[in-house]
């Protein structure tokens, strides 16, 4: 076994109606005056009420902004960290789906004593400095972003960068399984299949991949397989709520140590440029990239594993014989294609709007996401892109 570094949330509180702990997390964390980011749904939603009132109920103040709109522009996170600054606010609360957390995120280490510009933080291991006691609350479970130390912001280029930076680990990751009852379906859909992909990509990782890493991505994978369907034929089922929640969480641990690759590479341009989310992203272009990767060294071997966890039926399928000599990166990429019939998502890039004429843009701006393509464990080039897309439409 190789050495390796694990790193992730300080803590984590995982329990039904947990959000109404936030005002009592924060108070130890010795803050009086917090900033809750979120978006306007979330607010309308009622979903901050308890977390708001549990501030009140121990005498900290709490100021909202609600400003946070899907593939957060650099725009976004500078309005935002503005407004901390005016409100003095001593510890920052993300609370909503991933762009709510990654510009809380921002806001935390840019609230704090730092005097570095915007443009120094991208990349990797960039922050110089300390942030805000920083809480992350997610109601939906796909980034894992309660866990990682990273944030994706698009920039005034239409590309999305990545500030990653061990300054980014929030103190607190709450798991309210809860707040998630709202989510629609077809967004628990995705997310939930999103949360997959980070299980698949951190078990397959080039780069980085360890013990630790790869037990989280495959007890995330049985517990995101195990509810996921069961959660989008009844939303109001608490424990596969929950159930979904930890399972996005533990993914989120497994991939902020063992780096996601090429899904996820070619999945951004198509968020940036057609404002797809991000978890539909990643389902449209899964079952081409799983395929692309089933011909590398060893890597069959590793999907193999990934399908016994997530699709158990079609693993005893397979060992039974029922699918011929086919591969195990071809029958995880025919079942991650099939889970999304199921569960009544798009299937196809061609039904977000992307046309063939889209192809060599988006495969050139996949290129330039180089801190992911590396962690691939097959080489993309931009003309191998190209033809994923071509698969994916």
């Amino acid at each position: 076994m190789q050495g390796f570094s694990f790193a992730t949330s300080s803590r984590i509180l995982a329990r039904l109606g947990a959000s109404a702990q936030t005002g009592l997390l924060m108070r130890e964390l010795g803050c009086r005056n917090v900033g809750i980011v979120t978006d306007k749904n979330i607010r309308q939603w009622g979903l901050i009420d308890a977390a708001v009132a549990s501030l009140d109920e121990v005498g900290i103040g709490c100021h909202i902004y609600d400003d946070v709109s899907a593939d957060p522009p650099l725009e976004s996170v500078l309005d935002a960290a503005a407004w901390a600054k005016i409100n003095k606010v001593d510890g920052i609360v993300g609370f909503g789906g991933g762009s709510p957390l990654d510009v809380a995120k921002m806001v935390a280490f840019m609230g704090g004593d730092t005097t570095q510009s915007i443009d120094e933080m991208w990349g990797v291991d960039m922050l110089k400095g300390s942030r805000l006691p920083l809480v992350q609350i997610p109601t939906t479970a796909g980034t894992g972003s309660e866990v990682t130390p990273i944030s994706i912001i698009t920039t005034g280029e239409g590309q999305k960068k990545g500030v990653v930076s061990s300054q980014l680990l929030p103190d607190v990751a709450v798991c309210d399984g809860d707040l998630t009852l709202s989510v629609p379906k077809h967004v628990t859909a995705a997310t939930g299949i999103d949360a997959m992909v980070h299980c698949t990509e951190a078990y397959t990782s080039a780069v980085k991949k360890n013990l630790l890493s790869d037990v989280l991505a495959r007890e995330g994978l049985r517990l995101l397989g195990t509810n996921i369907r069961k959660v989008c034929a009844d939303g109001s089922d608490r424990e596969a709520r929950l159930n979904m929640l930890l399972g996005s969480t533990i993914a989120g641990m497994a991939f902020a140590n063992a780096p996601v690759a090429a899904v996820h590479a070619l999945a951004y341009p198509v968020g940036a440029a057609f404002h797809v989310p991000h978890g539909l992203s990643n389902s449209l272009v899964l079952p081409p990239v799983i395929r692309f990767n089933g011909g590398a060294p060893h890597a069959d071997a590793l999907y193999a594993d990934v399908l016994s966890d997530a699709f158990p039926e079609l693993a005893s399928a397979r060992a039974a014989g029922e699918h011929g000599d086919a591969s195990a990166s071809a029958i995880l990429a025919d079942g991650f294609a099939q889970l999304a019939v199921d569960l009544g998502i798009e299937t196809r890039l061609t039904q977000v709007g992307i046309t063939e004429a889209d192809i060599s843009m988006l495969a050139s701006q996949a290129m330039l996401q180089t801190r992911l393509l590396p962690n691939n464990p097959r080489e993309v080039t931009e003309k191998d892109a190209a033809a994923l897309y071509a698969q994916a439409m």
